[in-house]
């Protein structure tokens, strides 16, 4: 079994400290390719930490990215329950550039570090997540060569005139998910081709939002676990990541 190492690694954006968690297997020395991992509306949780370790087991550097950073008490910023997590997620939703700010922000620490290719990042997001690693793609963010969204949101940030999108680009969608229509999906797959991005959808039938997420159940907002989409999404992202890396 692979030994991995985690540490906390330190950075700040606009005035505000934030602070990501790293995880390295012994099994591939030297500079690897490094997969930053975008949260979900609760903010950096132990089921990014998660899959930070499992992509390092798998010879990546998993970088469990934060975007809402600390409080004036300096405590990290948490939300625990829909209304909290909805807080803390709205302003950045409704402002964009913020969060682009913060998201390349936390790239750019990922690729500072002694164990990163800083030339192969690839970004990968849950739900909120999911359009932050898409964010990253339209912003055609340093060393990002690939960006994957597991039931995200695909509401682009118009922020301007889209240039052509240079990573790869993949969504893994829960056809049943109520937060991104199939009108949502065919704005996407529009946007995505005008922008000529390489991009791929791949849509499970009878899986909803957070199908990747085994504490998700809640089948009356349509926020429910889906094994099957689960292990085939996962399954996607590691051909996706040996394509682009």
């Amino acid at each position: 079994m692979t030994t991995i190492h985690e540490h906390f690694v330190p950075f700040s954006c606009g005035g505000v400290r934030f602070e990501a968690c790293a995880a390295a297997g012994e099994s591939r020395p030297g500079r690897r390719p490094v997969v930053v991992i975008c949260h979900a509306w609760a903010g950096r949780d132990e089921f990014v930490h998660e899959k930070a370790r499992a992509l390092a087991s798998l010879g990546y550097l998993g970088f469990a990215a934060d975007v809402y950073g600390h409080d004036a008490a300096g405590r990290p910023r948490r939300g625990r329950t829909p209304e909290e997590c909805g807080a803390l997620m709205t302003p950045l939703v409704e402002d964009r550039r913020t969060l682009r700010d913060r998201l390349i922000a936390a790239v750019e620490a990922a690729r500072k570090l002694p164990e990163a290719d800083p030339s192969k990042v690839v970004a990968i997001g849950y739900c909120f997540g999911g359009l932050c690693a898409l964010d990253l793609a339209r912003a055609n963010a340093p060393g990002v060569v690939g960006a994957v969204s597991f039931h995200g949101l695909f509401t682009p940030p118009d922020l301007g005139p889209q240039a052509p999108i240079k990573a790869k680009v993949l969504a893994c969608h829960g056809w049943d998910d109520p937060m991104a229509t199939p009108d949502a999906v065919l704005a996407f797959a529009r946007e995505m081709t005008a922008a000529n991005a390489d991009w791929q959808l791949h849509a499970y039938g009878h899986a909803k939002h957070a199908f990747t997420n085994p504490e998700a159940n809640d089948p009356g907002r349509g926020i429910m676990y889906e094994p099957k989409a689960d292990a085939r999404s996962w399954e996607a992202l590691r051909d996706f990541l040996k394509e682009a890396c």
